[in-house]
């Protein structure tokens, strides 16, 4: 069986902070709790015995930092490789932007039709048509996933949401990944991804 584990990055904004739409083109570090974060995830799956062949992160430093600080709690030296496709989404219009403004450029119902539905609003790139043929072709590359090796990625929700889409289960499980979470999901000897467990905080 061939595991994918798919994490979020921990948190970039203090608890006295407002938080933002913080997308693809801003490179924030992560918080004293984001770092905390990262360290409880590392230790998390490593009391489960989880230790991954391969680490994988996005561009970005809030991703690179999380598995850094999640290797050194599993004790693992595993080197992270950044892919650009699981850098953050581009949020436009809204980039840096609060919940408030978003709700009042789009409208309450297109807010939580992305949250719920992963829908969408328009001016935020890539597409959803775009997103999930990355993740279609890297998970159907097995060189990138080798059988029976376990992979970690570490990305952040707009990203890590659409995974779900080329799962057998995937519309069982709501969209949302919270900082520091993860899900796992699975590669049986079909070749078919099921989730085994979403948004799991460690």
């Amino acid at each position: 069986m061939t595991t994918l584990i798919i994490a979020r990055h921990g948190n970039t904004f203090r608890s006295t902070e407002p938080p933002t739409r913080v997308g693809a083109r801003t490179d924030l570090p992560l918080t004293e709790e984001g770092e905390e974060q990262a360290l409880r995830l590392g230790h998390h799956l490593k009391s489960k015995n989880i230790k991954p062949d391969r680490v994988l992160t996005s561009q970005l430093r809030r991703t690179i930092d999380t598995a850094r600080l999640a290797c050194v709690a599993m004790a693992c030296d595993s080197p992270s490789e950044p892919l650009a496709f699981l850098n953050e989404i581009d949020y436009g219009p809204d980039e840096n932007k609060t919940d408030d403004h978003v709700r009042e450029r789009v409208g309450e119902a297109a807010l939580k039709n992305w949250d719920e539905n992963m829908v969408m609003p328009e001016g935020w790139s890539p597409r959803p048509t775009e997103l999930i043929l990355a993740w279609k072709n890297f998970l159907g590359d097995n060189a990138a996933l080798k059988d029976g090796a376990t992979t970690l990625a570490i990305t952040s929700n707009g990203i890590a949401r659409f995974a779900l889409c080329l799962t057998t289960n995937g519309r069982e499980f709501g969209p949302k990944l919270g900082t520091g979470c993860y899900g796992i999901i699975t590669r049986d000897k079909n070749g078919l991804w099921s989730v085994t467990g979403w948004n799991i905080r460690p």
